[in-house]
């Protein structure tokens, strides 16, 4: 494999790689589709088992056990549904799916998995599990077996399909994190931060704020959209089945209410509720970089401010660094007790990563991107 040595995310070429090589298997055989420019689309596989509830997974030894008697005969696992010809996952109710990729990691190679946008956009909380591993998502240097993925509709029931992607996973090594002082020498070179307001204009350098990662902030102002004034959605609590096969299908009306801008410009998030936000300002990511969207202090109260974080090398910025940012859509729930936000309040930050190389396919570049030019977006599922 090329670039040996060199330290950061694999980018699509490589990915290529470690799959040809046999780092990363599958039966069925990975589809071209599912590579991104750094990162891999995770097929859901043939089963998925209702738990009782969600579990510890450092002692649970998974793989060994889904092929016995003495899992089914658990107190953990309720029954098994077949996802073959699809199956609905029922809101509120905790599933685990064991995933058609598996892994045989070099020593020198680790992985981190989340939510693809489209899952975080309707409110499905996923996380990946391994054997014998303390936590979630993070996938050890030389991990080699199975994946499974943890799967938590809390919304809307979902139908799903064997095949189907609810999550990604990046793959890494040695240290990839940007210095705060390589963020603002990177801004002045390339922005990464624009105003979401015409005419569009970078943020002065000045004005940019990093304590490891970029700081955003929320927009309760509709921006440019000052004719409509919706500045966020909030999903209905009793509405249909939602079918992830189906773009574009559903009426946006039954399944979210608008939320419109308030005199005050600030916004009560209710407990428990989730709501479709977005920042203020455009992120632009340059090819030889990627980034993750990190909670910016965890002090800050039982408010989860989103599911899915990755940014592909090229969101915001095009091929050729045309497209001068595109707004952060956020997913947000509070828990325990109600929240006052205001307009320009800072709500998250941006973790960027450097790439091993340039990828040679960027986000929106072919690859059926959907939200490379995305304002305030609900999952492509819906039509407004």
């Amino acid at each position: 494999m090329t670039h040996s040595l060199r330290s950061g995310i694999f980018p699509y070429q490589d990915i290529r790689r470690l799959i040809a090589g046999g780092a990363i298997s599958a039966a069925p055989a990975i589809e071209d589709r599912q590579i991104q420019p750094a990162s891999l689309d995770l097929r859901l596989g043939r089963k998925a088992y209702r738990l009782i509830s969600s579990f510890l997974p450092e002692l649970s030894a998974i793989s060994s056990r889904l092929n016995v008697m003495d899992f089914y005969q658990s107190d953990l696992v309720m029954y098994e549904m077949d996802l073959s010809d699809g199956a609905i996952l029922e809101k509120g109710h905790v599933y685990l799916v064991p995933l058609l990729e598996e892994l045989a990691l070099p020593t020198t190679i680790r992985a981190r998995a989340n939510p693809k946008s489209t899952t975080g956009r309707l409110d499905v909380f996923t996380r990946v599990v391994t054997d014998l591993t303390s936590g979630f998502d993070e996938i050890r240097a030389g991990y080699r077996g199975q994946l499974f993925l943890e799967v938590v509709p809390r919304s809307f029931a979902i139908k799903v399909r064997t095949g189907q992607s609810l999550n990604q996973v990046r793959f890494v090594r040695g240290e990839a994190t940007v210095s705060d002082r390589s963020l603002h020498t990177l801004h002045r070179a390339t922005p990464l931060l624009y105003h979401n307001v015409a005419p569009t204009k970078r943020i002065g350098s000045q004005d940019v704020r990093a304590e490891r990662g970029l700081f955003l902030r929320i927009d309760l102002t509709g921006g440019d959209q000052r004719e409509s004034r919706v500045i966020g959605y909030r999903a209905k609590k009793n509405s249909h089945v939602i079918d992830l096969e189906k773009v574009g299908h559903y009426a946006a009306a039954d399944f979210w209410e608008p939320l419109y801008r308030h005199r005050h410009d600030s916004l009560l998030l209710e407990p428990e509720e989730f709501y479709i936000l977005v920042s203020k300002e455009r992120i632009r990511v340059p090819p030889g970089y990627a980034a993750e969207m990190v909670a910016y202090e965890a002090a800050c109260g039982e408010l989860r401010t989103h599911y899915a974080g990755f940014f592909d090398p090229g969101f915001g910025y095009g091929s050729k660094g045309e497209i001068k940012g595109t707004q952060v859509v956020l997913e947000v729930r509070p828990h325990d007790v109600p929240f006052l936000i205001h307009d320009g309040q800072t709500f998250f930050k941006v973790l960027y990563e450097t790439m091993m190389a340039n990828p040679t396919q960027l986000y929106g570049s072919g690859l059926g991107s959907s939200y490379q030019r995305q304002a305030l977006t609900l999952s492509k599922h819906f039509k407004i």
